[in-house]
């Protein structure tokens, strides 16, 4: 699920750039909000005004119907998002043209295209957010015009600027090989998983050594910190 406020939208309600807080906690509420309606998600991965919802191979919800998986998602995301609004925006009313966002389903063939694609999100975000905090900072602390800004950027890593979210549990992963009741109970214990938001390096291993659920799909316990 991708493509939320749009520049338009920015510059309608004055999000501070490079980053505005209150704009990342409210796509991390609705995202909250859709990893807890739906458990089938093991784990979702956002940047700025793109979330990335990750469902397992074995996961049968909705039977697989791409059209399904995304109208669900989406709609609940934007639910959220334009309820939790005044949350996070308290003193800056929604007014029309309200929010909108759209989606796509992509089926990754391994579970290490999955791992691989999330690391370069998170990439991309490292690359992306030096851009912009340095763009910025030119244009408000420098006195730089935009153009001027442009021709003195170079690219370069940058501390994370992600957010993830993901449900956390010792027992978490509906297997694919169970009765319908044992199923039940499984969906159950997921629903009452803890969900949080966390800003983590998801590219070294050991944030998948820590949850080994996430590509596995298989119930077990997080590892003790050392």
């Amino acid at each position: 699920m991708s493509d939320s406020p749009d520049a338009r939208m920015c510059a309608k309600y004055n999000f501070q750039k490079p980053n505005d807080r209150r704009a990342l906690d409210l796509m991390n509420v609705a995202a909250m909000a859709v990893v807890t309606d739906i458990p089938e998600i093991i784990i979702a991965y956002g940047v700025s005004d793109e979330y990335s919802f990750v469902l397992h191979k074995s996961c049968d919800l909705f039977e697989r119907r791409a059209s399904k998986l995304v109208s669900t998602i989406v709609s609940t995301f934007t639910a959220n998002y334009v309820f939790s609004w005044p949350t996070c925006f308290p003193d800056t009313p929604l007014s029309f043209p309200l929010p909108t966002f759209d989606g796509r389903a992509v089926c990754y063939p391994s579970v290490q295209n999955l791992r691989d694609y999330l690391s370069w999100r998170q990439v991309d975000c490292h690359i992306n957010n030096l851009y912009n905090t340095t763009f910025w900072s030119l244009v408000q602390l420098g006195g730089l015009d935009n153009k001027d800004a442009e021709r003195t950027l170079a690219y370069e890593l940058v501390d994370p600027g992600s957010h993830s979210v993901a449900a956390e549990m010792d027992e978490l992963a509906e297997p694919v090989t169970q009765s319908k009741s044992q199923a039940e109970k499984d969906k159950k214990r997921r629903a009452k998983a803890r969900v949080v938001v966390q800003h983590l390096d998801i590219i070294k291993d050991d944030f998948w050594d820590r949850r080994p659920w996430i590509l596995s799909n298989k119930p077990g316990k997080a590892p003790k910190e050392t």
